[in-house]
């Protein structure tokens, strides 16, 4: 697997680049570090180009630091003259990455709505994985991680995840959500109303649809685990109800997960203006790192 992080110096993208040892095998995968020297400058303006490429050459060596011995092939520098967002997605590409690592910095919720950060804006112009670092990996604990499944993005999470490299001591879980109408427990004011043989059929029918949806959400979630590595099938799969962004954000905040797994499914602009996206809402809300796996058309 060819993993390509990005780093500035910044606290998030070396907890990157930490995260990334993480899930990554020194012995068969190949990473690069990718810098752009437009950051270097900003930081130390006026400075002369001896002193700009020494502190980039120290960036390499503290990022590579950071990383797991033993590279079959030694990490690779990667630097580009462009703009953030746009020289990670074009040394991608050009590179021929499986996944992207990048850290996510805060920003305010002004410059976020109308700028944009750099890793949202390589989410959303990738079309390949993408894993957005928001807090450190775990330390003196295991990875806690939370799978999401979706019917259409099922297959390429579980592609995803059986490309990286998972430490056996990984505490995975997988969750799926039923977000029916009418699936749920029955309303209270269908279950306390006197009976009569219109009412008794409604009430029937809709436990019938609750009950068929969860056992075959359970049974989808139950083949899922299969496909997915050994360290996702060590828990019973979490069936929840309702609107799926909030109840991966409710599991996730509750299970105290570090690392979110979510497919990214194409919709079109205006169903993501107006009801939104569960990739999107985990991406924007989640206190955890989240790999985005897309699903082309």
């Amino acid at each position: 697997m060819k993993i390509l992080i990005g780093v500035d110096g910044s606290q998030a993208s070396l907890d990157a680049v930490r995260l990334a040892g993480h899930l990554l095998d020194p012995a068969r995968d190949h990473v690069a570090i990718y810098f752009s020297p437009m950051e270097l400058e900003k930081r130390l303006f006026g400075r002369s180009r001896t002193i700009i490429d020494g502190a980039a050459a120290a960036l390499f060596e503290e990022a590579c630091g950071l990383l797991p011995s033993g590279f079959a092939k030694p990490p690779e520098m990667i630097c580009s003259s462009k703009l953030a967002a746009v020289g990670i997605l074009e040394s991608a590409s050009g590179w021929k990455a499986d996944l992207i690592v990048v850290g996510a910095r805060g920003h305010g919720s002004i410059e976020r709505l109308l700028l944009g950060s750099v890793s949202r804006a390589v989410v959303h112009g990738a079309h390949l994985p993408v894993l957005v670092v928001r807090i450190p990996p775990p330390s003196g604990r295991p990875l806690k991680v939370l799978a999401c499944h979706h019917p259409a993005s099922a297959a390429a999470l579980a592609k995803t995840a059986a490309d990286l490299h998972w430490p056996a001591d990984t505490d995975a879980a997988v969750i799926g959500v039923t977000e029916s109408m009418l699936a749920g427990p029955l309303p209270s004011w269908l279950e306390t109303r006197v009976r009569d043989p219109d009412t008794a059929a409604i009430a029937d029918a809709w436990k019938q649809e609750h009950n068929d949806e969860v056992a075959a959400l359970a049974a989808a979630l139950n083949t899922f685990q299969q496909q997915l590595p050994e360290v996702f099938r060590h828990h019973t799969a979490i069936v929840a109800e309702g609107n799926p962004g909030d109840r991966i954000l409710e599991r996730a905040k509750q299970d105290g997960v570090d690392m979110i797994i979510t497919g990214r499914t194409p919709t079109d602009p205006l169903t993501r203006w107006l009801l939104g996206s569960t990739s999107e809402a985990v991406l924007t809300h989640a206190h955890a790192s989240v790999l985005v796996v897309p699903v082309e058309k």
